[in-house]
């Protein structure tokens, strides 16, 4: 059995680790490895490999998120919703679409706020790529006010007017029960602003803390890492490629001592 993921930079993921330490527990003849995809069309002649029966699927990063629903011969309602897809799995040359990255967001939020309740909180997404969809798309559902604030005002409005979100406004961060970084790279959001009780997320993890989380955690803030999110993800994965739950082991802890952090 073998499946891995695909997206470009790759070289520095955790899912490797995540979902290797998952095989060696359970003691299944498996692999899951990197196939990195500079471009779309390196991306796409990785995906005619799934389609030759070469793996059993895949996991889909940045920047290729979009493009993995556009591909698919067919979605799970999820995905289809989120408009974007992180999960590929192939079978008789046909692929199949899925989304996990929202349940893997909820995930975190339950794991380290716990206090937070979703239900009628203002939340305001940073972002509008394919991770930001499925954040969006999972915390609308949730019953969360969903605010998109993204330089690209366009992409906002796409995005919100699809999953039934809105375009950010001055004093939704000042009101926010929860802001959820969802782009690559470092963000420059002032925390100064932000409500006491106010719950800050980023998605990277690496590093763990982020600049952001670093900042948000220093006024005292509640921080979510993006670690979380990883894992949570990776869990429904797991299941859909091996046909197994994963082993109970401490997941966290293994991928902390890979960012030289103690679990």
């Amino acid at each position: 059995m073998r499946a891995g993921l695909t997206g470009w930079p790759i070289t520095q993921s955790l899912s490797p680790v995540i979902h290797g330490a998952w095989i060696g527990a359970a003691g299944l003849d498996a692999t899951y490895q990197p196939f990195p995809a500079m471009d779309e069309s390196a991306f796409d002649a990785v995906i005619v490999r799934g389609r030759q029966g070469e793996f059993l699927g895949l996991n889909v990063t940045a920047p290729f998120k979009e493009r993995a629903l556009q591909i698919a011969d067919s979605a799970t309602p999820v995905a289809t919703r989120a408009g974007s897809a992180n999960v590929l799995l192939f079978e008789n040359g046909q692929v199949r679409a899925d989304s996990v990255d929202g349940e893997g967001l909820l995930m975190a939020l339950t794991g380290q706020a716990p206090l937070l309740h979703l239900a009628g909180a203002p939340v305001v997404v940073v972002g509008a790529g394919g991770a930001a969809r499925a954040a969006v798309s999972a915390l609308v559902d949730s019953g969360a006010e969903v605010a998109i604030l993204n330089r690209t005002v366009s992409r906002a409005e796409a995005l919100a007017g699809t999953l039934g979100a809105r375009i950010a406004k001055p004093g939704d961060l000042e009101r926010a029960a929860v802001v959820i970084n969802a782009i690559s790279g470092p963000s420059d959001l002032d925390v100064s602003q932000l409500a006491d009780h106010a719950v800050v997320m980023d998605m990277g993890y690496r590093p763990r803390i982020t600049p952001l989380l670093s900042r948000a955690r220093d006024r005292g803030l509640t921080v979510v890492d993006g670690l979380g999110m990883l894992i949570g993800q990776a869990r429904p994965s797991f299941r859909a490629f091996f046909g197994h739950d994963p082993a109970p082991i401490n997941i966290r802890r293994v991928a902390l001592a890979v960012l030289g952090e103690d679990g």
